[in-house]
């Protein structure tokens, strides 16, 4: 069974300055000191205290403004960072979506690149030649896809990108934003894949800053603010909370008519 379990953790990052970069100097220049002790050396805290569980069927939305320590903990989830104090245990296949672009190379074709993308996501070989056809009707390059990456466009790399990720069978999805530099119509055909994706995995943390996307993924959410948990909850309490206003008020038509809700009832307040 996936679960994530995180328990009182910190993560820190230790700021040298041209100074105390030098490991001689800082050896030499301080008898009795040790390496990585010296105070003077500042800590930057980008976790404080963090506690979430998560078990299968969790969908939680991840928020706060820039720098609140969202991509911190994605990372620390996705195994990448470990905790500096407390713990950190996840069991279950993780796939990790941080930057749509990781694991492609410009100079190999975008099929070469389909196959390679699938790897690093955690798929076999096998299983990603499977995909193959799938994913390049999905992206609608055609000839494109024989040629090298450098040759495509921004929104033609997110199209092959999205068409890998939303392909794969993951325990544990780790989404970070990255979408939005494709066509309306195209990100409307890829919402419908991300769904999918979404009903096939066992945890789902989504990061995004858009309440339409997060409201068709997610139904709880994190509010990080200055690196640790400042609210957790049902998802509408937490955009609530955060945005200072109901994340209904300001959805589009389109975006409350995917969610099966009458625009009528957000006005009348009976949503």
């Amino acid at each position: 069974m996936v679960s994530i379990d995180v328990h009182n953790a910190y993560v820190d990052f230790p700021i040298f300055d041209a100074k105390t970069r030098s490991m001689k100097k800082r050896v030499l220049g301080k008898v009795g000191g040790k390496i990585g002790t010296d105070q003077k050396v500042p800590i930057i805290e980008a976790l404080h205290d963090v506690s979430i569980s998560l078990k299968d069927g969790d969908r939680v939305g991840l928020v706060g403004h820039n720098g609140a320590g969202k991509s911190t903990l994605l990372r620390l989830l996705a195994g990448i960072y470990e905790p500096t104090r407390g713990s950190s245990r996840i069991t279950g296949r993780i796939a990790p979506v941080f930057d749509l672009g990781i694991g492609m190379d410009p100079e190999i074709s975008g099929i070469e690149n389909i196959l390679i993308r699938g790897l690093f996501l955690g798929m076999s070989a096998k299983e990603m030649e499977k995909r193959v056809d799938d994913i390049a009707e999905f992206t609608e390059l055609g000839d494109y896809l024989q040629m090298p990456l450098r040759t495509y466009s921004t929104g033609m790399r997110v199209r092959l990108a999205l068409g890998v990720v939303t392909s794969i069978d993951p325990e544990i999805l780790i989404l970070d934003e990255g979408i939005g530099a494709v066509d309306a119509a195209f990100l409307n055909k890829a919402r419908d894949r991300l769904k999918d994706l979404v009903k096939r995995s066992g945890i789902l943390v989504f990061a995004n800053h858009s309440d339409e996307f997060l409201m068709e993924l997610c139904d709880t959410a994190i509010w990080m603010d200055e690196g640790h948990v400042k609210q957790q909850g049902s998802l509408r309490e937490v955009l609530t909370a955060y945005k200072g206003r109901d994340p209904f008020e300001n959805m589009s038509q389109e975006g409350l008519e995917r969610l099966g809700i009458e625009p009528a009832a957000v006005k009348n307040g009976g949503v």
